[in-house]
């Protein structure tokens, strides 16, 4: 099997020894807690945005593939923005834990892997939305956002709906809120 298809497959688990490793070595601070906490909501208010536009095609494990190409919304500024999000979602949290050299092989390890698999799943964007997908890439970065907003071509666009974001963030916004959460005990029990 292609290594792209199965990280696309367990992409929700390989984050997994990183987080464990960032909460048992954390030395957080004050500091550390609010800039990488700031870090964190950006990644999560910016993946929250993407999917209450994408819905919860974002959450399937089985194969690349997807309904529209958006190009709406953050889209409209980088390809990737859930990608985008979670990077800097592992980001904060390696700041908020202060284990910075952690948090750097992190954001190494998953940009290499978010390479991988959106080079998977821009072979199918390719194959189901030719012209305009190529046109969209012409005009929109992978993964660093853009200043100038792509103007959506002729393809349908899915409407854009928070509630459904929510529900689909709801597994996120737990992750983030336990995380925090035993950073805060670290950090009151090592202050």
């Amino acid at each position: 099997m292609d290594l792209r298809q199965r990280l696309f497959q367990y992409r929700s688990f390989t984050p997994i020894p990183f987080l464990i490793a960032m909460i048992i070595l954390a030395k957080p601070t004050l500091t550390s807690m609010l800039a990488g906490f700031f870090i964190v909501l950006a990644g999560e208010s910016l993946r929250l945005w993407g999917v209450s536009i994408a819905g919860s095609e974002t959450r399937t494990t089985d194969t690349a593939g997807g309904t529209f190409l958006i190009t709406r919304g953050p889209f409209a500024y980088v390809r990737n923005p859930l990608y985008l999000g979670n990077l800097l979602m592992y980001l904060g949290i390696g700041i908020m834990s202060n284990v910075l050299w952690l948090a750097l092989a992190a954001l190494i390890f998953f940009y290499c892997q978010y390479a991988l698999i959106v080079s998977l799943e821009e072979e199918y964007l390719a194959r189901a939305f030719k012209e305009e997908f190529s046109r969209y890439c012409a005009s929109v970065p992978r993964f660093l956002p853009t200043v100038k907003r792509y103007r959506a071509g002729s393809n349908p666009q899915p409407d854009p709906d928070v509630r459904r974001g929510l529900r689909s963030e709801k597994r996120t916004l737990q992750a983030i809120g336990l995380l925090a959460s035993l950073l805060i005990v670290i950090w009151r029990l090592k202050g």
